[in-house]
């Protein structure tokens, strides 16, 4: 179960930064075939080592990848899950330049919830 989360979590990243298998594991020191095979969930035990460098080359939380692996990891305050939250949101705005027709509906989007958020409560 741990495994294909991780390798849905690198896909989902890598998709959205629209990068290729090798361009990915090359500079993270690994080959295309096993980055592929820990997309698809097929590693069990991927090396903390490994995973470092891919959070580094996928500018995703280290401490998240090693979570999904299936690794204990220390849990975070409600602020350092706030920031992964931002930093989420800032990986999917940035994988691509935003039409202003884009960024307006992101914005309505974004007082919908939060009003819904406000009824809620």
């Amino acid at each position: 179960m741990a495994a294909k989360e991780l390798g849905e979590k690198l896909k989902k990243v890598r998709e959205m930064k629209r990068r290729s298998l090798a361009s990915v594991a090359e500079p993270a020191q690994m080959s295309a075939t096993y980055l592929q095979k820990l997309e698809r969930g097929e590693v069990e035990e991927p090396s903390p080592h490994r995973l470092f460098q891919l959070s580094r080359e996928l500018e995703i939380d280290y401490a998240e990848l090693m979570r999904l692996a299936g690794y204990v990891v220390p849990s975070t305050s409600d602020a350092e899950a706030g920031q992964k939250s931002v930093g989420l949101l800032a990986q999917a705005l940035s994988a691509e330049d935003l039409s202003e027709d884009e960024v307006e509906s992101l914005a309505e989007y974004l007082a919908f919830q939060r009003q819904r958020a406000k009824q809620r409560s």
